[in-house]
């Protein structure tokens, strides 16, 4: 856990792997849209609840590995990244007027030690998923955490 300063107090931070997809999975983000969304989800992580390492993804799923300050709740940190987020495609790409997020996320902790390994693996989303859809790989990584699911309410509720 690192420690940052926010108004002289030492507040540790968490570090998580979060992972969210466009509702109804569509394949939205497209070439024009990826990068300034990408740099746009920076500059939220940074300004509302902590930091960001890394984020990345393909046409219909984010991936952030984000850090949070310890007076932030995942819970309210994804509410702020995916409101803000749709706000600013909205005014930018006036004619993306039907994106959106889908209505949950998952999100990870991360030891330091796994820091880089995270990274590489969101860095290489695009190779990754052209094996992998994005429902096998996200029903992979809760079995991998031991968090068990039902398939049949999984991607529900969008």
């Amino acid at each position: 856990m690192k420690e940052r300063k926010k108004d002289g107090a030492d507040l540790p931070e968490l570090l998580g792997h979060v992972v969210f997809g466009t509702k109804g999975r569509r394949r939205i983000i497209d070439d024009r849209l990826r990068a300034r969304l990408w740099e746009y989800l920076g500059g939220i992580a940074r300004h509302e609840f902590g930091g960001i390492v890394r984020v990345g993804g393909t046409e219909d799923h984010v991936h952030g590995l984000i850090r949070l300050r310890a007076d932030t709740s995942v819970a309210e940190a994804m509410r702020k990244w995916k409101s803000l987020s749709i706000g600013w495609v909205h005014r930018e790409f006036s004619d993306l007027d039907a994106f959106a997020w889908q209505g949950g996320y998952g999100a990870f902790s991360v030891s330091p030690s796994r820091e880089a390994g995270v990274i590489s693996y969101i860095e290489n989303q695009m190779e990754h998923h052209r094996e992998v859809s994005f429902e096998e790989e996200f029903e992979g990584m809760l079995a991998r955490c031991g968090i068990e699911f039902d398939r049949r309410y999984l991607w529900t509720g969008e």
